[in-house]
């Protein structure tokens, strides 16, 4: 799961902004960074021993969440993505506390991710402080030349973006996955979704399957009957013969509202008369709160890949109207420039929200994966929740 991507705030608001992350960095670089690089030093020094096997756990875990913290911020602000490189971590659930502290132990120092966060970490010290507080630096040190400070003022934030970027671009250098770790991973994902799409649609089979036994079938098993019947009674009790053919004309209509509800399950009519941009239109119109669509697809998209965003944000909309509480809902969607199909939906409501096993959002990540595509979270206690779905699209 990965964390959400906001796009770039616009206008003069962004490079303060971009100022501001930078400040951020910088502070953290040096007030997380070395502190987490002196512990991690001391629990490398008595790893052997039962101090280091104690400490182990929590000092590097702490040094992974702030690796994760840089891989998800270089995300959002900057727009370069750096994979997680770390090893499933094994299942304890069974073991006593001894074997799980030394099952834990040896996973984090067996994995060369973990060396590698220690690297970024030493390095991360002096490059988040430079590049972080470079476009500060620039304006307090204009002070000693005040001709100097009004060029400082404009210049000074319109260089703090580039200077994300390349810290950024700099930590995916020690924080992503090498080329062996990243194509290892990336055959145990699909991997697994090969077997999630054949899970899904057996399932999705099974589920036809008995909608069609218990209803549609039902009701053609029972209407035939009926007209049967009729036929007997057609000479006997024409009244009778007439009531049955009625009460038949009406079950016929409810065998043919259930087949188009069949039909729209599987592929919605609305979907193929009007492709992404009107099937979206027209589901927000039909959910019980106000939605803002926003939705710019001047590219014809893929029909299989059309059908699961479609379905996914149909998903998000209902999963939103049944846990969130909101009052209003938005949603975004576009092909950006990596050639990636995008859908953001955002909501007012009480926020909290996460990907449980067998949940709504869960659903959608499993959909979603199926075409190697993600989702993200973004929800706050208190809300607002922001849901990002993203499918790669080469042939957009």
């Amino acid at each position: 799961m990965r964390i959400v991507r906001f796009g770039p705030i616009s206008g003069i608001r962004g490079p303060l902004a971009a100022t501001g992350r930078g400040a951020l960095l910088a502070l953290l670089s040096l007030a997380v960074g070395l502190p987490l690089f002196i512990a991690a030093v001391m629990t490398l020094a008595y790893s052997t021993i039962v101090i280091g096997v104690l400490l182990t756990p929590p000092v590097m875990l702490g040094v992974r969440r702030f690796a994760d913290w840089e891989r998800r911020h270089a995300l959002e602000w900057s727009g370069v993505r750096i994979d997680s490189p770390y090893r499933q971590r094994p299942d304890t659930a069974a073991d006593g506390a001894l074997v799980t502290l030394l099952r834990t132990w040896w996973w984090l120092w067996s994995d060369p991710a973990t060396w590698r966060d220690v690297a970024w970490l030493i390095a991360n010290i002096p490059a988040g402080v430079v590049l972080g507080s470079l476009p500060i630096d620039l304006v307090t040190d204009s002070f000693k030349y005040l001709p100097l400070l009004p060029f400082a003022l404009v210049f000074a934030p319109l260089l703090a973006r580039p200077c994300l970027r390349v810290h950024a671009s700099f930590s995916a250098l020690l924080l992503a996955p090498t080329a062996r770790r990243a194509l290892s991973a990336r055959v145990g994902v699909l991997t697994q979704t090969r077997s999630e799409v054949l899970d899904s649609s057996a399932a999705e089979l099974r589920r036809i399957e008995r909608d069609l036994h218990d209803g549609a079938q039902a009701r053609i098993a029972a209407l035939g009957l009926d007209i049967g019947l009729a036929e007997q009674l057609v000479h006997q009790d024409p009244d009778a013969a007439v009531a049955l053919l009625a009460g038949a004309r009406e079950s016929s209509g409810q065998v043919l509202a259930e087949l188009r509800g069949l039909v729209r399950g599987i592929l919605p009519p609305v979907l193929a008369e009007r492709g992404l941009d009107g099937a979206i239109r027209a589901l927000a119109l039909t959910l019980p709160i106000p939605v803002d669509p926003e939705i710019d697809l001047a590219t014809p998209i893929p029909a299989p890949i059309e059908s699961a965003l479609y379905f996914a944000v149909a998903e998000a909309f209902a999963n939103a109207l049944k846990h969130s509480g909101a009052t209003r809902l938005g949603v975004r969607v576009w092909l950006d420039e990596r050639k990636i199909l995008v859908a953001r939906v955002r909501d007012d409501g009480r926020g909290g929200a996460y990907v449980s096993p067998g949940g709504g959002l869960d659903g959608i990540h499993r959909r979603l994966a199926a075409f190697d595509g993600t989702l993200t979270v973004h929800s706050a206690i208190g809300g607002p929740t922001t849901v990002t779905m993203e499918l790669p699209c080469a042939s957009c």
